[in-house]
Order: C-alpha cells, then sequence, then structure tokens
C-alpha cells in the first residue's frame, strides 16, 4: 500500500521524494510505504490551511453540518476497508477496527449537531444605552497530531471537533497507521469538503519533531492538539508554549479498577476481559491496576485468571476474530519483558500468561504487585494487567489514586453511595461504577488529570477548546468621558 499527501484535496509525494516503510510487527514484511512529507510540506500545507480559512470560517453550519453527516456515510461504508488495513498495519482485531469506525461516525454525527450550537452571550452593563456581549468564533487552523492505536475514533475527533466549529486541519497521522489515517482523510473529501479545509500528512520517524515544529511555528496554525505519549505530550506542550499556541494534550494512563468488597465478582470479571484486553491493552484507557479489597482478591484472581487462559489469541489478518492479537512493535515486546522480569524479582506471582521472545504476546495476569515494583505505575501498554492487593475502601482510594497518571477509572461495589464518594475523590478524568474503563460516548466530555494531559474532547466541551470568546460592546457615540 503506497500512501501520499492529500493537500487541496489532491494526493501527491512529498516533495523531496522521500519515502519510508511500515512493517508487519509479527511478519517483519513491509505493509505500506508512505509520503515522508518535508518542511517545504508543512509550509506548503499550512499556506494552503491558512487560504481555506477565510472561506471555510464563513461557512454556515447548515453547510457544515451536511458535510459532516456526509462524512460519516462515507466512513461507514469504507468499513470492510479499515477491518483489512488496520490488521496489516496496527495488528487490529475486527473487533476493534469496528468499535473504531462505528464510534468515527456516530462521533461525527455528534459534532454535525454543534454547529448551530455555538454561541455568545449578553452581558450586564452599568453603561447606559450600551450592549454587550460576547461572540465565539472559529480560532484559525487547528493542528492534529494523533497516534496509531485508536486511529480512526482518535482521529475523527481530531478533525471533527475543529472543522464543526469552522476551523481548518492539518491532520499528522501516525507513522505507525499511515494508510488507516489516509482512508480516514480521504473518507471527509469524498463527503465534499471544500479544498484545503482538511489537510493531511505523515512524515518519517526522524523527521517527526521538526515537521511539528514548523506547523505549530506558522501563524495560521492557532490550536494544537495531541493524543499519545505523556513524554512526546510533554514536548508538544513546551514547544506550543514557546509559540504562545494553546494545545489539548490526551496522553498516558495506567487506569486503576477498583473492586471493594461488596462487588459483583462475575461483573467485574466481564468489566476486567474487555478493560484489559481490548486491542491488546494498546489503549489509553485500558486497565493496567486492578486494585483489589483483600477479603475478596482470591476468589476474583482465580475467576479473572480463568478467563485470561480462554481468550483467543492470532493474528487479525488471518483469524479476524481474534481477541488479542500481536503488540506494535518487538521493542514493546522487549519493554514488558523488562517489566515482568523486575516484578517477578520483586516478589509478584504471575498466575496467566508470561514473557514472551515474540509480538504475538499471551494476556499476561500479573498478582501482588507491590509499590517498590517498576509494574506498578509504569504503563505496559500490552497485554498485561496487574492486581495490587489492599485493605479496605479507603486504602483502595489512596492506591487508585498513587500514580502519575489520572485519565480512566472504575469502581465496582454494589453500594452506590459509597462508591460515589470514592469517585468524588478518585483523581481521574473519567470514573466508571460498575463499568470497565474503556468506553467512550462522543457527547461526555473525555480527557485526563495530572500526566494524563489537560483540556477535554467531546460533549460541548470542545467548543471551548476549538473556539476564541470575543467581547463585543454597541455604544452611543456621545456618551461623556472623564477627561
Amino acid at each position: 500500500m503506497n500512501v501520499q499527501l492529500l493537500i487541496d484535496n489532491v494526493k501527491q509525494p512529498a516533495s523531496n521524494g522521500k519515502t519510508y516503510q511500515r512493517n508487519n510487527s509479527l511478519s517483519g514484511k513491509t505493509v505500506t510505504t508512505g509520503a515522508a512529507a518535508s518542511l517545504e510540506d508543512a509550509l506548503k500545507i499550512a499556506q494552503s490551511s491558512q487560504q481555506a480559512f477565510k472561506k471555510w470560517s464563513k461557512t454556515g453550519p447548515t453547510e457544515r453540518r451536511r458535510l459532516l453527516l456526509a462524512a460519516a456515510d462515507v466512513l461507514e461504508s469504507k468499513m470492510s476497508q479499515f477491518c483489512s488495513v488496520m490488521a496489516e498495519e496496527i495488528g487490529a482485531s475486527q473487533l476493534w477496527a469496528q468499535f473504531n469506525v462505528a464510534g468515527s461516525a456516530n462521533l461525527l454525527r455528534e459534532a454535525a449537531g454543534l454547529t448551530s450550537q455555538i454561541k455568545g452571550e449578553t452581558i450586564p452593563t452599568d453603561k447606559p444605552g450600551t450592549l454587550s456581549m460576547t461572540l465565539r468564533q472559529p480560532v484559525g487552523t487547528v493542528l492534529s497530531i494523533v497516534p496509531w492505536n485508536g486511529p480512526v475514533l482518535l482521529g475523527a475527533r481530531a478533525i471533527a471537533y475543529p472543522l464543526a466549529c469552522g476551523n481548518t486541519v492539518i491532520f499528522k497521522g501516525s507513522e505507525s497507521s499511515p494508510r488507516t489515517h489516509e482512508l480516514l482523510a480521504e473518507a471527509f473529501i469524498e463527503a465534499g469538503l471544500p479544498a484545503g479545509v482538511l489537510n493531511f500528512l505523515i512524515t518519517a520517524p526522524e523527521d517527526a519533531a521538526a515537521v511539528t515544529e514548523v506547523l505549530i511555528a506558522h501563524d495560521t496554525v492557532r490550536r494544537v492538539n495531541f493524543t499519545g505519549s505523556t513524554h512526546v505530550g510533554r514536548m508538544i506542550a513546551q514547544t506550543s508554549a514557546k509559540h504562545l499556541k494553546r494545545c489539548l494534550l490526551e496522553l498516558g494512563g495506567k487506569a486503576p479498577f477498583v473492586v471493594l468488597d461488596d462487588a459483583d465478582l462475575d461483573g467485574a470479571v466481564n468489566a476486567a476481559i474487555f478493560g484489559a484486553f481490548l486491542y491488546q491493552g494498546q489503549i489509553c484507557m485500558s486497565t493496567e491496576r486492578f486494585v483489589v479489597d483483600e477479603a475478596i482478591a482470591d476468589a476474583f484472581v482465580a475467576k479473572f485468571a480463568d478467563r485470561v487462559r480462554k481468550l483467543e489469541q492470532g493474528n487479525p489478518v488471518d483469524a479476524p476474530s481474534c481477541v488479542v492479537g500481536p503488540v506494535i512493535a518487538q521493542g514493546s515486546v522487549q519493554r514488558i519483558n523488562q517489566l515482568l522480569d523486575d516484578a517477578i524479582g520483586k516478589g509478584a506471582e504471575i498466575v496467566a500468561g508470561g514473557l514472551s521472545d515474540r509480538a504475538l504476546m499471551a494476556p499476561t495476569l500479573v498478582d501482588r504487585v507491590t509499590r517498590e515494583m517498576s509494574i506498578y505505575d509504569e504503563e505496559t501498554f500490552g497485554p498485561v494487567t496487574t492486581i495490587v492487593r489492599v485493605k479496605g475502601a479507603e486504602q483502595a482510594l489512596e492506591v487508585a489514586n498513587d500514580t502519575a497518571y489520572g485519565l480512566s477509572s472504575a469502581i465496582f461495589s454494589r453500594d452506590v453511595s459509597r462508591a460515589l464518594d470514592l469517585a468524588s475523590r478518585l483523581d481521574a478524568g473519567c470514573v466508571h461504577i460498575n463499568g470497565a474503563t474503556v468506553q467512550n460516548e462522543p457527547q461526555a466530555p473525555y480527557g485526563g488529570m495530572k500526566n494524563s494531559g489537560y483540556g477535554r474532547f467531546d460533549g460541548s466541551a470542545v467548543l471551548e477548546e476549538f473556539t476564541e470568546v470575543k467581547w463585543v460592546t454597541v455604544e452611543p457615540s456621545d456618551q461623556p468621558y472623564p477627561f
């Protein structure tokens, strides 16, 4: 598969002809050859976006709504293509690909509804004969930088919400999922989006930082949104701050799942299996820490381990219905093995799965994890999850909050009042009582605390992220002044 840049709705190679290869993590074979954007390409794209903004920002809500709804339909029509490409590029099961596409279509329809909800307000004033009000207006061009792990869903939200608010978008796809992200951009273009309103580029890994800085620095770019690792997100934030650009960051996670002594254990295990092992645990919301009351820990771990051992593994290219496929790269295997070795050496017990020498890692459950182990607070971002045993609800809350991250979380208890009290004190942007940590609805605000980033995607929160508020007054021209 060959992937090109998309500038002014025209596919084209990189200006210097440079390409790079995306290889399958299991076979090592080249899956995609991508056009590696240069600094010259970045400047050309920024200029295209700047020009398109002049007209797009004046386009009415009905037309913007129509185009977003059309894009949702086109996206759904490409379901089989997405399933095939995502299996080859990123080892995604059919379930994960379908989840991405269906969720993205719903998100686009939600974004379409926001186009007529961008409102200002009148403000009381002490000045006689004066009208004081605010206007909410598009900001300019939004640079959207998206990862490989939820390529369609995370890409769709980074495109649709800025467009709904009247901004143009520069969509920087991941070098690990270039064809998937190109397919997403194509859906918007096929829906009829005017030239330059959405431009798409990818870079070779070694060029990413330089190209990104050129784009952030450009006058037309007024907002940056980034989804990815905390390490890279910190660099994006620093670069944005240097150029006085506001950014929205959704970064890493170490989602805790609290299981209290009165929990429905069968229900908790069902949510645990889904939240920990959907797409090999390579989701920012994946459950990486189960904080379990010692009174029911043995029973919970036994039920959980039994389900883990029964999960179907495979290569999604050959077995689309498998639950656990390969991790994104061999480097992930080595990193996860190091975390497991450290945990075992410090007293943890592997009750299902274990170390691996290939990308198709067995789903793994590590019991009796303690604070001294690296895996306690370091993201595994793979098919590995942990059990931390605690005594009572207050210690459970203390351990759940004992992390640098604060994205998603869950609490299982039959006592809803107790669970709500804990939820109010849990340091996470999302808390799901008796539900999995992995879930998303486009009408609900989504984002994190602490090292998981700041700002919110989805729901009406995006209006704050992707518009500017302007104060306007209409006053009598003959009003008196003190001198």
